[in-house]
């Protein structure tokens, strides 16, 4: 009877978007790890100045949020710049909320915060419509 109910919540529709949103969001955030770890890296092997690894956040960012839509797109099927531009959102806020934790405040991402979100959004709407 419980194996049912449980066969029965993963046919949901809405079950299923939760999943593949949450998969995708953690394959971004995987990506941007590497990504991160490959940059201090290259900080720490050719002193690049502050200018060029603000510019790389800023691609690894996007190149995050492109990879999460594309996946969300590709999973879902339908609505896929929907389901990208969600994915966006999703890792601009979960970004901002460690952000928050971490810092205490929102100065990190201070200046550029909208720019920041339209580019997590964008690119994760770009992402979903060409999957």
């Amino acid at each position: 009877m419980e194996n049912m109910q449980r066969t029965k919540q993963a046919e949901r529709p809405e079950g299923r978007a939760l999943v593949v949103l949450v998969k995708c969001l953690l394959a971004a955030y995987l990506l941007t790890g590497g990504a991160l770890l490959l940059l201090a890296l290259l900080l720490y092997r050719l002193q690049l100045s502050e200018q060029i690894v603000n510019i790389g956040i800023i691609v690894i960012y996007a190149l995050a949020c492109l990879a999460a839509g594309f996946l969300c797109g590709k999973r879902m099927r339908s609505r896929r710049f929907f389901w990208g531009l969600l994915s966006g959102l999703f890792y601009f806020v979960i970004l901002s909320l460690v952000t928050l934790a971490v810092n205490r405040s929102f100065q990190d991402l201070g200046n550029q915060f909208f720019t920041t979100l339209m580019i997590c959004v964008g690119s994760g709407m770009l992402g979903g419509m060409i999957s």
